[in-house]
Order: structure tokens, then C-alpha cells, then sequence
């Protein structure tokens, strides 16, 4: 029970519904949009395994998957095992927020003790790479396409990088990790996915096809069927991208 009185379970259902009226909205529109729910827990505390369990329980409801974010240092993320094998045994899939305010152990840990398919971040598996030659690590990272979910504003804002120019995300993208898009909290750092955008196409010097290239790792990493991922890539992504050429 929270403090207002809801129970977990009802406030993902509530959320759940929230977003099911906003994509029939969309689509009433013409405008249709897909929205899955990552449920989080936080490293911090102590209910992680409650909440694997909720996305475990909501997986046919809207929940797509797992996150697990908050402060690293000193958090590891095996301390929430427990709740990762629940999510591995129910083939629940997850990401775990690594490589940002701790290093490589941290990355290492996420992907081969506790088994993430994403990495929140991962900006200093750089730490790994020298003079463009791979370590092992980060070598495991690219040639399994393990998607790393970028996020320039927030790390400047957290110290995980020190200007857009010279963010990790571009030097990654041309190594050929699948390095993604993303805002990390649109209202707490006071951003949307398009001023993400232009910030690294203005400071960094992307263009459309760097882009395209993100948006389209977003998508062959989501937690979405395999046939419905395919789709979103071949019908929305790349013709809209076509369009703006």
C-alpha cells in the first residue's frame, strides 16, 4: 500500500489505462502511436523484487519489461538478483541502468550476472576502448548488439560527460555499437527527444542518417515482438525518415 491508499497493482493499472485512452485517442485521430511500460525499481531500496513481480503480473496489460535506475555507486546491481531471475525464468525481458556514475564493473555486472538485454546509459564503456581498439567488454557489448540507451542532456547535467560535442554517443555510433536516443526524464532535465536531436545534429554534427540509424536501433531493440518491431521499423520509421529527405 502507498501513501495515498493505492495499491501497486492499482496504480499500474490506473497508468495502464491512462495510456490506453491516449492511444485510442491517436488513433481516432489518424495520428495511431504504440506506448509499452517499463516498470522501474530502485536500486536504493529494498521492493525491487515486487515490482519484477508486477511486471511479470501486467506483461499481457501494457508492460513491456523492467528497468532498474537510481544510485549506482554503492547499489550494485546484484544486490537485486532475486528480481532478476524471477524476470529471466518468466521470460520478462529488462534494462539495468550501468556505466554512468560507476565504470566498467558495473556494465559487467549488469550483462553477465544479472543478464540485462539493454544498458541505461553505458557512457563509460569507453573506458574500455583504446585508440578505437575494443577491450573485451566492450567488444561483448557491440557484437551482441546490446543497446545502450544514451541520453546527452542528462549526463552533462550529471557530470557523465562534459559537452554534447564531444559526448560518447557519437563516438560509439561510428564504432558501431547500437547506441540509442533517448531523454532519460523529459521533466527533470528539461528536454524532448527532439531537442535531443538537434543538439547533436547543431554540436556534434550528425546528420539525418545518424539519426535514422538510432531511431531505427531504438526500434530492433525494444521490447516488442520481433514482427511488430519489423513493422514499426519498415511502415513508420523509414518512410517518415524518407519524407524528411
Amino acid at each position: 500500500m502507498l501513501k495515498g491508499g493505492l495499491t501497486l497493482s492499482e496504480v499500474v493499472e490506473t497508468v495502464q489505462e491512462g495510456l490506453a485512452a491516449g492511444m485510442a485517442k491517436a488513433a481516432a485521430a489518424g495520428t495511431p502511436v504504440r506506448v509499452g511500460t517499463l516498470l522501474c525499481g530502485m536500486r536504493m531500496f529494498d521492493r525491487t523484487r515486487e515490482t519484477a513481480d508486477l511486471a511479470v503480473a501486467f506483461r499481457d496489460a501494457g508492460v513491456v519489461g523492467f528497468d532498474i535506475a537510481g544510485a549506482e555507486d554503492g547499489f550494485p546491481p546484484a544486490d537485486h538478483l532475486d528480481a532478476f531471475e524471477h524476470l529471466r525464468r518468466e521470460n520478462v525481458p529488462f534494462t539495468i541502468h550501468a556505466g554512468e556514475a560507476h565504470g566498467l564493473p558495473s556494465i559487467h555486472q549488469a550483462l553477465q550476472v544479472c543478464g540485462a538485454q539493454r544498458i541505461g546509459h553505458g557512457v563509460r564503456i569507453t573506458e574500455d576502448i583504446v585508440d578505437g581498439k575494443l577491450g573485451r567488454l566492450a567488444g561483448w557489448v557491440r557484437d551482441r548488439r546490446v543497446a545502450l540507451e544514451m541520453c546527452p542532456t542528462s549526463n552533462l547535467q550529471t557530470g557523465a560527460a562534459t559537452s554534447i560535442a564531444e559526448h560518447p554517443i557519437t563516438a560509439l555510433k561510428d564504432l558501431g555499437f547500437r547506441v540509442t536516443l533517448n531523454t532519460d526524464n523529459r521533466l527533470v532535465s528539461g528536454t524532448t527527444m527532439t531537442r535531443e536531436m538537434s543538439l547533436l545534429v547543431e554540436e556534434a554534427g550528425w546528420s539525418t542518417d545518424d539519426l535514422r540509424t538510432v531511431t531505427v536501433n531504438a526500434l530492433k531493440s525494444a521490447f516488442l515482438p520481433f514482427d511488430e518491431r519489423n513493422a514499426l521499423i519498415q511502415d513508420v520509421v523509414l518512410p517518415g525518415y524518407e519524407a524528411a529527405l
